[in-house]
């Protein structure tokens, strides 16, 4: 707990600081936030031009570490150098990893907001991003970079600041939610609204809907191939099958580090993507965007498929399309970080 927050961070986050905004976020719905806070981490130093800055998006339940949770691209060598480059990531509203959340105190309450919360949007969340962009003094972004709804973000903020941000770099995301995604969450939803508990005033209120919940993503993140290959059991099994101890497992270690209140919220705030609402569609939005972008698929994905990012690619008027093949479908873009670092080293290089 800290002065900058009103609720308890589920797990510890070395390096974290916090920026707390003076006036009120009046958000896209029409709600309002009274106060907000943002949490965030940076790495490396400014130059003299301030010409170096990388800003990371990140995605559903990740925070503002990216050193820890993006760890391969991190580093000397690798896109996220802080050797070369200013690196700043924000952890998103909503999030209990520090920025304003449904575990924040309500003024106007007393208390939690809890499910009270009001929506918040992608376009709300870079709004928080464009905040502290003004209160760091950054004046340029060298590189926006996010997957999955980080990509979503990298969008917004692009489309926000076309002038000032140079390269975007879009993993495993989609001009607006899918159908497909969105029924997913609504299930996730109906999970957590399961368990009797989610709408009390506590932190840990609706785990076991957490769980469930975490189990049905689980489903999208990965592919029917990883599945087979590392979760199959021996011919003379009859219960206790590794599928469904994996599946318990990550609900375990979800609903030790996250809070289904949050959780809930995140899949509304998912949900609002659309770079076209009020802009004449997405394709007429995505051309609005300018700069170079690279737009990377991974091939196995599921959750939000490489037909998705070649839309992206197609109505970008500068981008570059790379697929990946992995067997690890969505979550490919975490873990085959050494295609992603020769990938983005040809973009630069012009390849």
């Amino acid at each position: 707990m800290t002065e900058h927050i009103q609720y308890q961070i589920p797990v510890d986050i070395p390096g974290i600081q916090f920026f707390k905004h003076p006036t009120p976020l009046v958000l896209e719905s029409g709600g309002v936030l009274p106060q907000l806070t943002v949490a965030y981490h940076t790495y490396g130093r400014l130059n003299a031009a301030r010409t170096n800055v990388i800003w990371v998006c990140h995605a559903l339940t990740a925070n503002s570490n990216v050193e820890d949770w993006w760890s391969g691209i991190f580093g000397a060598g690798r896109i996220l150098d802080p050797e070369r480059y200013f690196i700043v990531c924000a952890n998103i509203l909503g999030s209990c990893y520090g920025s304003t959340c449904p575990r924040s105190i309500s003024p106007e309450a007393g208390r939690a907001y809890g499910p009270d919360f009001p929506l918040v949007t992608i376009r709300d969340m870079v709004q928080a991003h464009e905040l502290l962009r003004q209160y760091l003094g950054i004046e340029a972004i060298e590189l926006c970079i996010g997957g999955s709804c980080g990509g979503h973000q990298v969008m917004e903020f692009a489309y926000l600041l076309p002038a000032q941000i140079r390269r975007i770099a879009l993993l495993v995301t989609s001009a607006r939610e899918t159908a497909w995604a969105i029924a997913i969450h609504e299930a996730q939803r109906l999970a957590i609204q399961a368990d009797a508990s989610w709408r009390e005033d506590r932190d840990n209120a609706g785990g076991e809907g957490l769980k469930a919940a975490r189990g049905m993503g689980l489903i999208g993140y990965r592919t029917f191939e990883v599945y087979r290959e590392n979760q199959t059991d021996s011919d003379d099994k009859l219960d206790q099958f590794k599928a469904a101890s994996y599946i318990r497992h990550q609900g375990d270690k979800l609903e030790r580090r996250f809070y289904a209140q949050c959780y809930w919220h995140l899949t509304k705030s998912l949900d609002t993507h659309n770079i076209g609402r009020g802009r004449g569609g997405a394709a007429t939005a995505l051309r609005r965007l300018n700069m170079p972008a690279l737009v990377l698929s991974i091939d196995t994905d599921m959750l939000i498929p490489p037909d998705e990012q070649q839309f992206l690619a197609e109505h970008l008027p500068q981008s570059i399309y790379h697929i990946l093949h992995s067997p690890y479908g969505h979550d490919g873009f975490l873990i085959e970080t050494v295609g992603i670092n020769e990938t983005f080293r040809a973009w630069q290089h012009g390849v």
